[in-house]
């Protein structure tokens, strides 16, 4: 999480990234650990749960480290190891886009 946040900083500094996407990955992560949170209480009282696929479109978005924490605090989706494979494969593929960005690949895009 450390190096995505290095990342996202050198991005910002070096002008490689527009201003705008530390407010949307802030955004994202608030998000994403509201609706992981949401989901968690619909989950202990018997209610519509969100699809565990949303949950995952959120991490590939950039709200990995929100969805990393509320595993972590909230306890939730942090044993079902097929779930745990899919975050980590968003994990990686997120990071793998914002090197990519850093680096120019995507620029043409």
């Amino acid at each position: 999480m450390l190096g995505w946040v290095g990342l996202v900083a050198w991005g910002l500094w070096a002008g490689r990234l527009p201003w705008w996407v530390l407010g949307a990955a802030i955004g994202v992560n608030l998000l994403t650990f509201l609706v992981y949170a949401m989901d968690k209480s619909a989950a202990q009282n018997g209610q519509w749960r969100t699809k565990e696929s949303h949950l995952h479109l959120l991490s590939l978005a950039g709200g990995w480290p929100g969805a990393w924490f509320a595993q972590q605090w909230l306890r939730h989706k942090s044993r079902k190891t097929e779930f745990r494979a899919v975050y980590w494969a968003t994990v990686v593929l997120h990071c793998a886009a914002v090197v990519a960005w850093l680096g120019g690949w995507l620029r043409g895009l």
